[in-house]
C-alpha cells in the first residue's frame, strides 16, 4: 500500500510540473502582459520598468523558474485587474464554488446511487424506466439550457427559488441541480451497469442458494463489489464540479471560480488564470490519490499489487 501511494505521489509531482510548464508557455504565447498598460503617454523607460517588474527582461527559462518558485509558495504575482495577489483573488472565490459543488455533489449522490441500485434490482419495471429516462435527460441536456429552464419554471413562473446571485440556502437549489444533474445521470448508469453485472455473477447466485436474505445479497455481496467503478467517477467528478462550474456560475451569476475564470480570460488576467489552473490541477491529482487509497481499502487485491 505504501509503495502504491509513493508511486502515485511521484506521478502527481511529475504531472504538476508538466502542467506548470504548459501554463507558463501558454501565458507567454498569449502576448506581452505589458501591452495591457500601454497608452499614448507610455515612455520607453516605463516599458523597461514594467519588464523588470514582471521579470520579462530575463530569458524564458529564468522567467519560468522564477514563476515556478513563486507558484510553489502560492505566489502567482499580482492580479492585473484588481492589483492584489492573484492567490488572494482565487481564495476569495473558492468558498462559493465549494458551496455550489457540495450542493451538486449531494444531489448527484442522493439521486444517482439509489436510483442506480433500485433500477438494477427492479429492472424492466416503471422505476427502471424512470431511472433510465432521468439518466438520458441528464446526459443529453446542455447545462446552460437546463439552468435557463429551471429559472423560467421555478423562479419566474412559480417563484419558489431566486433566479440568481448568492443569497440564502434557497439560492443554492437551482444551480446545484443544474451542475449536478449530469453527474447524477452518469453515476446512475455506472451504478446500474455494475450492479447488474454483479447480480448475475456466480458468487451472488451461490449466496442466494445458501439462503442469504435479499438485503444481505444486495448490500454485502453486490453493492460492495459494484461500488469500485462508481467510486472512481465519484472521486473525479467532485473536482470536475469545482472546476467545471463555468456555465452554471455564469447563468446564475454565482460568484465562484468558474465565473472568475471567464472574467479573467476576457480581461487577460494571466496571474489569476494561472492560479486557477494550478489549483484545479492540484485538486484533480489530490482527489485521484484519495480514490487510489480508497481502492486499496475496499479491494485487498489492489493493496497487494
Amino acid at each position: 500500500m505504501r509503495r502504491l501511494i509513493a508511486r502515485r505521489l511521484l506521478a502527481a509531482v511529475v504531472v504538476l510540473l508538466l502542467a506548470s510548464v504548459l501554463v507558463f508557455a501558454l501565458s507567454r504565447m498569449s502576448g506581452d502582459v505589458r501591452n495591457l498598460f500601454l497608452s499614448e503617454y507610455t515612455t520607453d523607460e516605463q516599458w523597461e520598468a514594467w519588464g523588470r517588474e514582471f521579470g520579462l527582461d530575463k530569458p524564458y527559462h529564468e522567467q519560468y523558474f522564477r514563476w515556478l518558485s513563486g507558484a510553489i509558495l502560492l505566489d502567482f504575482d499580482i492580479s492585473v485587474k484588481e492589483q492584489i495577489p492573484a492567490t488572494t483573488v482565487v481564495l476569495r472565490k473558492i468558498p462559493n464554488t465549494l458551496q455550489l459543488a457540495a450542493g451538486a455533489y449531494v444531489f448527484a449522490i442522493a439521486m444517482g446511487i439509489p436510483l442506480g441500485i433500485f433500477s438494477a434490482i427492479w429492472r424492466g419495471t416503471l422505476l427502471d424506466l424512470f431511472a433510465r429516462g432521468f439518466a438520458l435527460l441528464g446526459q443529453a441536456m446542455p447545462g446552460f439550457w437546463l439552468g435557463i429552464m429551471l429559472i423560467l419554471i421555478f423562479a419566474v413562473q412559480l417563484g419558489w427559488f431566486p433566479a440568481g446571485e448568492k443569497g440564502n440556502i434557497k439560492s443554492l437549489v437551482l444551480p446545484s441541480i443544474t451542475l449536478g444533474w449530469y453527474a447524477a445521470a452518469a453515476l446512475l448508469r455506472l451504478t446500474r451497469s455494475s450492479m447488474l453485472e454483479i447480480l448475475d455473477s456466480e458468487f451472488v447466485k451461490l449466496a442466494r442458494a445458501k439462503g442469504a436474505s435479499q438485503t444481505t445479497v444486495i448490500l454485502k455481496h453486490a453493492f460492495r463489489n459494484a461500488i469500485i467503478v462508481p467510486l472512481t467517477f465519484a472521486g473525479v467528478f467532485l473536482t470536475a464540479l469545482i472546476t467545471g462550474a463555468v456555465v452554471t456560475e455564469t447563468v446564475f451569476g454565482w460568484p465562484g471560480l468558474g465565473r472568475l475564470a471567464v472574467q479573467s480570460v476576457f480581461g487577460t488576467d494571466f496571474p489569476v488564470i494561472s492560479a486557477i489552473v494550478m489549483f484545479a490541477t492540484a485538486g484533480y491529482l489530490g482527489m485521484n490519490l484519495l480514490v487510489d487509497i480508497l481502492y486499496g481499502v475496499l479491494d485487498p487485491r489492489i493493496r497487494q499489487s
